[in-house]
């Protein structure tokens, strides 16, 4: 079955054509049927010419059109119902109620981008009227944003719903008037088939022009590569590894065009600890952080994986206790082969730091992650900067500190991140104020009391932060801030009324 008409699903059901792959059950490795071919370049042209085309169509539509076409894309996955949870669970061995959650959080940013776009101030019509009385006279000027044009979506591994095909960046490109190209993630194929059909019968039932989204897959890097360099394709969104974020931003950059290129690529998410919070709730810090790391087997971006302590008794019973809630937390199979065989070695690698000492003995065990605790000192980590590296899965280092002066200079030397975490208590006031003003300039989100995994939905959130977190500080991937990825101001000078869009008239 090859799905066509308002999409192009460029991955087929395939009739013995390579090149070939299955889907995979992620718990026991087995092929799941129907079997797909990639796309190939010419499915790859005839989605961009579809996309070119449909563009000054679709960024034309009224804001209550563009928010029937969103609305109905929720409505649609919606209705899919239980066989998208189980395609889901099977081809990434996420539990049910993860699944389920993570569809709820994609019907409700389809439908909060439908808000958006229906109530309109995010343009951010300004208008300066003409003064002809004025010496020199004063002309009339208008300015709001406009969409860039078709765009490309890469689907990341861990998010196989909320950061995928009909995801955030799919969402808020939709919402600001661009046509979207979608790359799907090898890891979830039948998901993604679901999700584009859903995507292609929304677009059939509210008259989207032909083109307006389109799906492709592959088996290797090749599509993925030419499609950010494709001429058509006017801005990206990317959400996964840093090496992968990288190499497709070197595409980017070699373009003649250059283009947006928005990457979310790796984070530590450092938690700092303070003393106070240690002797007023260190058990329910050590439990709260448990629950943190081991969260789907610790595939989060948001994952805390650096934990600041202080060195002295309270920070000891804290280790010991997270130390044996880490240990009683059983393997557990991860997204895909790859990802656990890049956790396996990277722990492994971990373990033979000599600035770094393991807390739980570490063995790779058969399509499943069990979690790793490390500890080290800051003066260890200050002169092996690799420590703060990401490892994707139920891992941390805990790191611990002499005093405060020697916890700010720790946070003054980490790369961007996503996030940062503050745990205080009474005492704590000064280094709080100290670390908030260093961590401002290394971080898009600063938590207080909580633990970054989770990530809200709505107009102040920001799901970014400075290199190399993502490629443009200046952005977030999440809430209503992450429209403006997808559009640039444009100002009319002295424009006839007839040639201005609506919200300028």
């Amino acid at each position: 079955m090859t799905l066509t008409g308002q999409s192009i699903i460029g991955f087929a059901r395939t009739e013995n054509t390579e090149p070939v792959f299955f889907g995979k059950n992620a718990a026991t490795g087995e092929k799941i049927e129907p079997a797909y071919r990639g796309a190939t370049l010419d499915d790859l042209d005839k989605a961009a010419g579809l996309a070119l085309a449909a563009f000054p169509v679709y960024r034309d539509f009224s804001r209550q059109r563009r928010a029937e076409f969103l609305r109905a894309i929720a409505d649609r996955i919606e209705a899919i119902g239980d066989p998208l949870i189980h395609r889901t669970m099977a081809e990434t061995a996420l539990p049910e109620g993860r699944v389920r959650g993570e569809r709820g959080r994609t019907i409700a940013q389809l439908r909060f981008f439908a808000q958006i776009v229906e109530e309109g101030t995010w343009v951010d019509v300004r208008i300066d009227r003409a003064d002809p009385a004025r010496t020199p006279p004063k002309p009339d000027t208008r300015s709001m944003y406009r969409p860039l044009g078709p765009v490309a979506v890469f689907c990341a591994s861990n998010f196989p719903l909320a950061f995928s095909v009909a995801g955030g960046d799919t969402a808020s490109a939709l919402a600001a008037g661009n046509p979207v190209i979608v790359n799907a993630h090898f890891g979830h194929p039948g998901t993604a088939e679901m999700c584009g059909a859903a995507i292609r019968e929304a677009a059939e039932a509210t008259n989207m022009p032909d083109g307006v989204f389109s799906l492709l897959f592959s088996v290797g890097y090749d599509i993925g590569q030419a499609l950010v360099a494709h001429g058509a394709i006017k801005a990206v969104g990317f959400t996964g590894s840093r090496r992968g974020g990288m190499a497709l931003l070197k595409t980017a950059e070699s373009r003649k065009e250059r283009i947006p290129f928005y990457a979310e690529m790796s984070s530590v998410n450092p938690v700092f600890i303070l003393p106070g919070a240690l002797a007023e709730r260190g058990p329910q810090l050590a439990a709260g952080l448990h629950t943190s790391v081991t969260l789907g087997v610790g595939q989060f971006c948001t994952n805390p994986g650096l934990v600041l302590l202080p060195r002295n008794a309270q920070a000891d019973t804290f280790t010991i206790e997270l130390t044996e809630k880490m240990k009683s937390t059983a393997p557990t199979p991860m997204l895909n082969e790859g990802i656990r065989e890049n956790y396996d070695a990277l722990v492994s690698k971990r373990t033979g730091e000599t600035a770094v000492r393991t807390l739980i003995p570490w063995s790779p065990a058969p399509q499943a992650a069990g979690p790793a605790l490390f500890e080290t000192d800051a003066k260890g980590l200050l002169g092996n900067p690799q420590l703060a590296d990401e490892v994707f899965g139920p891992s941390t280092l805990l790191v611990r500190y002499l005093d405060s002066e020697q916890a700010v200079e720790v946070a003054n030397e980490l790369e961007g991140n996503l996030t940062a975490t503050i745990h205080s208590g009474p005492g704590d006031e000064e280094t709080v104020r100290r670390l908030v003003s260093v961590l401002e300039t290394k971080v898009g989100r600063i938590l207080f009391s909580g633990f970054p995994t989770g990530v809200e939905v709505n107009w102040s959130m920001v799901h970014g932060g400075p290199w190399p977190a993502t490629s443009d500080g200046r952005s977030t991937s999440v809430g209503g801030r992450a429209i403006y990825r997808f559009a640039r101001p444009i100002c009319y000078q002295d424009a006839p009324a007839e040639m201005l869009p609506e919200e300028l008239r």
